[in-house]
């Protein structure tokens, strides 16, 4: 039944996401005076370029040639097109530097709740790291902007790609790069948002990898490679009591490379009415990973702590064919929910191995099965 599951996720999305096939009109951002030599602002012809993209309903193609060019905060949206490719071939760069709290708005880039967006190719380099510099120093510095609101990047000062509010979305062939050390820089944060497909992508961040937020439905996310970052992470949940479920979520080939997590859950201890439903992770590989397979319904970053018991009920959680090596002898560990024990978890041809140790499972309120060779032996009830 979970097999059919998992091929039924499949089939859904590449059924769902084959879009248009009819003439796609392509619009040259330098057409409309943007200037590839990274001197020049270029944020009103991106605009011009968006706004003429999307007078019609047909399909069509953003162009971004070689080159860099320099953007002030921008928002796209207001979208009559049946289905939208920004195609980078070049860098974007903001004008402001990382430091500087001179921008106005809370992101650099923003695409805002339209349907059918495909985003691929080229970099971005938001001038991350000055900022990460002045608050390591603990001096008074500017929040930072999230990189990219549905888009890619390079050393972003915050989140870099967000996707909130979007349905039917395609990204593939992304590269995110921050150091390791770098705070609050996920790489890619989807949430009430559906549809959404995330392949053969690399992230190497200081936070999550890829972040899952509540309300999130029919995200499929393929042959990620994941590190140094934090992982693939559903959640955190419970930021809200009153608030939307995740569920109907595929992981598919993923690599993790000296994460600090691999396949992650994660809800802070306080009553909600959210939940997580029908996940499959499938075929990860673990190089060197110090927890690559948690549920963390206690969780809490800082030192500062909810002391009350997570509401948030998760239920049907796959894992099939996982391998690799775990840095800490607890290589599974699903800490769950008191109050909504977590149900339904299947670990299937799981093999964990930690170096110089016996690696162990650590299951409290965890209600599942085995199938095949599980190892570290498993401790579901």
């Amino acid at each position: 039944m979970a097999k059919l599951l998992c091929l039924l996720y499949a089939l859904f999305f590449i059924l769902y996401f084959s879009h248009p096939s009819h003439a796609i009109r392509v619009y040259d951002v330098v057409s409309f005076e943007a200037k590839a030599d990274g001197t020049v602002d270029s944020t009103l012809a991106f605009h011009n370029a968006w706004a003429a993209a999307c007078a019609s309903a047909d399909s069509s193609t953003i162009n971004v040639p070689k080159g860099t060019y320099l953007l002030a905060s921008l928002a796209l949206g207001d979208c009559k097109s049946s289905y939208v490719t920004f195609r980078i071939d070049g860098t974007l760069m903001p004008l402001w530097d990382g430091a500087e709290a001179d921008y106005r708005n809370d992101y650099w880039l923003s695409f805002e709740g339209f349907t059918g967006v495909s985003i691929t190719g080229g970099s971005l380099d938001a001038k991350g790291p000055a900022l990460w510099a002045c608050k390591a120093s603990a001096a008074d510095c500017p929040t930072g902007a999230t990189g990219i609101d549905g888009l890619m990047s390079v050393n972003s000062q915050m989140f870099h790609i967000v996707f909130n509010g979007f349905q039917n979305v395609h990204v593939e062939r992304v590269k995110i790069i921050a150091a390791g050390d770098s705070p609050n820089t996920d790489g890619i944060h989807v949430q009430l948002s559906q549809d959404v497909t995330i392949m053969e992508s690399t992230i190497k961040t200081g936070d999550d990898c890829i972040s899952i937020g509540p309300g999130t439905k029919n995200l499929w996310i393929e042959r990620i490679k994941c590190g140094p970052g934090h992982g693939i992470s559903i959640g955190s949940l419970e930021k809200d009591t009153d608030e939307a479920g995740v569920q109907n979520v595929t992981v598919k080939n993923a690599v993790f490379i000296g994460t600090q997590n691999g396949l992650r859950i994660k809800s802070w201890a306080r009553p909600s009415n959210g939940f997580v439903q029908r996940v499959c992770f499938l075929r990860a590989i673990m190089k060197n990973v110090q927890n690559p397979i948690v549920i963390d319904q206690s969780y809490c970053p800082h030192n500062i702590c909810p002391t009350q018991v997570s509401g948030v009920k998760i239920s049907d959680v796959i894992y099939r064919h996982i391998r690799g090596t775990s840095v800490t002898k607890v290589a599974i560990k699903f800490d769950c929910s008191s109050k909504n024990p977590s149900t339904g978890i299947r670990l299937e041809n799981v093999n964990l191995t930690c170096p110089n140790q016996v690696p162990e499972s650590s299951c409290r309120n965890a209600i599942g099965n085995t199938l095949g060779f599980v190892q570290p032996n498993s401790c579901l009830l």
